[in-house]
């Protein structure tokens, strides 16, 4: 472990620890810690639900909707980019509708998703679904359209075919933007999918969550949140990690 992760870890540490002090001496400026539980309560709560069974069948129940979800948004975010960044074709068709679709909350599909979809599992992930397919799209339609020409040219002077410049030299080019959409997409997933659990949802971290502010179980939504985000965060360092062999020839930047 390097320095910069006991950096990381000791600044984590000093948040609990104020956290900590303002919910136990009742911190009250503009910011009213008095009825957030403190981390000592949380983690009692936490051990507590851990024991049990429910709560790790939330957690099992999105993460498949996420994997769906995800997993679709990938195949059809990177066809679609691909062929809007190839094609000006392609991009005045598809691209009104993605400036169109791509402003409106999660939460505002929601009633339109039960109505067209046949299950509440169909519509979150319907919703899952539309919140990373966006971030994919743009970050493949800018990767591709980004790729240098001067290589393009010179593989077309060498007879590469146009299937083969998009393999060897147009997907490697782009594929650093295609992994940040990837990375982002993940992201945007969670905060979709939280959004249709908590309204149409029986199981999941965002019911969870939901169902623990309408019984005034405080620490509860504590764990729902903090589930949530540690989730989140596991699942796109997967996605970045999985993508590293693709950038291998990429050079790594450096930072003060």
């Amino acid at each position: 472990m390097g320095p910069r992760y006991l950096v990381r870890i000791a600044a984590l540490i000093v948040a609990v620890l104020l956290w900590e002090l303002a919910s136990t001496r009742g911190f009250n400026f503009y910011i009213n810690f008095d009825n957030i539980p403190a981390p000592s309560v949380v983690g009692s709560a936490l051990i507590t639900e851990l024991t049990g069974q429910e709560f790790y069948l939330h957690i099992l129940h999105s993460l498949e909707r996420v994997a769906i979800a995800y997993l679709l948004a990938v195949i059809i975010g990177v066809l679609l980019g691909v062929a809007m960044g190839r094609s000006r074709w392609a991009e005045d068709i598809i691209l009104p509708y993605i400036e169109l679709l791509r402003p409106i909350p999660a939460v505002a599909w929601i009633p339109l998703a039960i109505l067209m979809l046949p299950t509440e599992q169909s519509s979150i992930i319907f919703i899952t679904f539309l919140g990373a397919l966006f971030p994919v799209i743009l970050n493949t339609v800018h990767g591709v359209e980004q790729t240098n020409g001067v290589l393009v040219r010179a593989a077309r002077s060498l007879g590469a075919s146009r299937t083969a410049i998009l393999w060897h030299v147009v997907l490697p080019g782009a594929m650093p933007s295609i992994v940040a959409g990837l990375a982002i997409g993940m992201g945007v997933a969670w905060f979709s999918l939280l959004a249709g659990e908590i309204i149409s949802g029986q199981y999941g971290i965002g019911y969870y969550t939901w169902n623990s502010y309408t019984l005034i179980q405080y620490p509860q939504i504590i764990i729902g949140m903090l589930t949530i985000g540690g989730l989140g965060t596991l699942c796109t360092l997967l996605v970045r990690k999985g993508c590293n062999p693709l950038l291998k020839w990429q050079a790594k930047g450096g930072r003060s």
